[in-house]
């Protein structure tokens, strides 16, 4: 059981070893936090939370180290709230007044703000392609012989190929084959779409040769087996700043990982689109590579549907409160951004 004074050691001690990046003594909760205890005092309810598990002391003759347990304990029961600072919140609502028009620059932004606001790698998984319900397709010229096919979802996502345009095909009937498909798949769930629905359109519409034919196989190779997943990331480079990556040996192995969409995905748990923030702590993770680091992640929607999440990866001596409020302030812009798509 932690009583009131060892939670207000505790407490002092990671905020000053996320600040500092250095393991601390009796001596500097003592002079920098009034807690109204002698150094002494403080030394003996150190050692005890050391006991229980929740300091460790990496030299002998060093401070202590906030352990796992004890952050764990910290964001369950101890994290203050912060409110964001003026010039993070200006910052963040300069980005989403501006005209963003298509998803996928969007998401770009908002994992280039994330990492700006909280100096740490920013990662978003956008909308899967096979999970989104056709919302329209259009065709745009390029040339007299190529367009652009343009599929857009419900959730915004746009997935695009250029497709050879057979030379008899009129302008006229450029347009009839998207407002054709857009009439035959708008509402259509992708990853329910049968090949024998496809095969049927493709007769149906058959007058329309190779243009429909190659918009058609784009969408079958959509419906091979396998999840997809769509990432985004900002600030790599900002484990290159954290003193827990001097050693190369560990900045080597975060960044390889970093480098496994599909691994990086699992971490983020796509798999598990649960309600609000959550953290993941060095252990907890289940990753050696991201041993010595944390992951904050949290969900945005469109309307009332789920559609991804965002979340930063970074030492687990993170300004914890001060991530968890940009992540709500971030998550809650983006959602509303998605209602104009």
């Amino acid at each position: 059981m932690i009583d009131d004074r060892k939670n207000k050691v505790l407490q002092a001690i990671i905020e000053d070893y996320v600040a500092t990046a250095e393991p601390v003594g009796s001596r500097t909760i003592a002079r920098k936090y009034n807690l109204g205890v002698s150094p002494a005092t403080i030394r003996n309810e150190m050692s005890d939370l050391e006991e229980m598990g929740y300091l460790e002391q990496p030299h002998t003759s060093a401070g202590r180290i906030p352990s796992d347990r004890g952050y764990r304990y910290y964001v369950d029961c101890l994290m203050p709230e912060r409110p964001i600072h003026p010039t993070e919140r200006e910052l963040i609502r300069r980005t989403f007044q501006r005209k963003i028009r298509e998803f996928d620059t969007l998401v770009r932004e908002t994992a280039r703000l994330l990492s700006e606001t909280t100096q740490l790698t920013a990662v978003i998984s956008g909308p899967q392609f096979e999970k989104a319900v056709f919302k329209e397709i259009r065709l745009v010229p390029l040339a007299h012989d190529r367009a652009l096919l343009i599929y857009i979802t419900d959730s915004g996502l746009v997935e695009n190929q250029v497709v050879e345009v057979p030379l008899e095909v009129t302008m006229v009937e450029f347009q009839q084959v998207a407002e054709l498909l857009s009439e035959h798949l708008r509402g259509q769930r992708v990853e329910t779409l049968s090949r024998t629905a496809l095969k049927s359109l493709q007769r149906e519409l058959a007058r329309y040769g190779t243009l429909l034919e190659q918009a058609l196989y784009f969408l079958e190779q959509k419906l091979e087996p396998g999840e997809r997943h769509r990432l985004y990331f900002g600030g790599t480079s900002h484990m290159l700043d954290q003193p827990e990556f001097r050693d190369v040996e560990k900045l080597r192995g975060v960044l390889s990982f970093l480098e496994h969409e599909d691994a990086v995905a699992a971490v983020l748990g796509l798999d598990r689109p649960t309600e609000g923030v959550e953290i993941q702590i060095g252990e907890e993770i289940r990753i050696r590579e991201l041993a010595d680091c944390s992951v904050v992640t949290a969900t945005y929607r469109l309307g009332d549907k789920i559609i991804g999440k965002m979340g930063v990866i970074g030492p687990r001596r993170m300004e914890y409160p001060k991530v968890v409020s940009i992540l709500n302030a971030i998550a809650s812009y983006v959602s509303e951004m998605n209602r104009r798509f």
